[in-house]
């Protein structure tokens, strides 16, 4: 069995438990995937297996991927991406992995990039506090002083300054699938997952 399947965050909406309590959900559409291409420890030293989601038009695809897609049958990929196994001799190339492989209550592990929010301050990348407002005071939203005395006469590196913000590859643990509805490939995950809507992410079992 696969750990691990492609899906498309499609937003976030809530629903009421059977005990009444008010629980808020992110909506994914995951899978159905196809088997692409299975990775031996034999041929290239681990066992994983890729994975391709989403269409993609035939004429936006490349010559060399066209003809490793042909292997798994006339479908073009937009995404493809590996999951690591411990049986690669269970599955075949062309070979569907669906939502069989999660139950309701599962906890799952979800990985996307996160929102790009490009050249932030100190206040919004790492929630420092902004000064006085009022009596002329100039330092509103400023950083304030980054360095040192005369030693080490320089600033830390890993200070936290103002910059990129977003836009990285994240992983957020412990999500449990609140419902399944497989005949429309949904998953209900409670909490929120990184990422915009129709994102692409990974959602994984944890090995422990």
């Amino acid at each position: 069995m696969s750990n691990g399947i492609l899906g498309k965050k499609l937003g976030m909406t809530g629903l009421f438990s059977n005990e009444g309590q008010y629980l808020p959900v992110t909506v994914v559409e995951a899978g159905p995937c196809t088997v692409t291409q299975i990775k031996t420890m034999a041929n290239d030293g681990y066992d994983a297996l890729q994975l391709g989601f989403g269409d993609k038009k035939k004429t936006r695809v490349n010559k060399p991927l066209q003809g490793h897609y042909l292997k798994s049958g006339d479908k073009q990929f937009a995404f493809l991406r590996e999951f690591r196994i411990d049986n690669p001799e269970q599955f075949q190339v062309g070979q569907k992995i669906t939502l069989d492989i999660f139950e309701i209550g599962d906890k799952i592990e979800v990985s996307a990039t996160t929102k790009g929010r490009g050249f932030t301050g100190t206040i919004k990348r790492h929630g420092f506090s902004r000064g006085p407002e009022t009596h002329g005071s100039r330092n509103h939203r400023a950083p304030g002083s980054i360095g040192n005395s005369a030693w080490p006469a320089k600033v830390i590196k890993g200070k936290k300054m103002p910059g990129q913000h977003g836009n990285t590859r994240t992983t957020v643990r412990n999500l449990e699938i609140v419902d399944i509805r497989p005949e429309e490939n949904l998953l209900l995950l409670k909490g929120a997952v990184p990422g915009p809507p129709s994102g692409t992410i990974e959602i994984k079992k944890p090995k422990f």
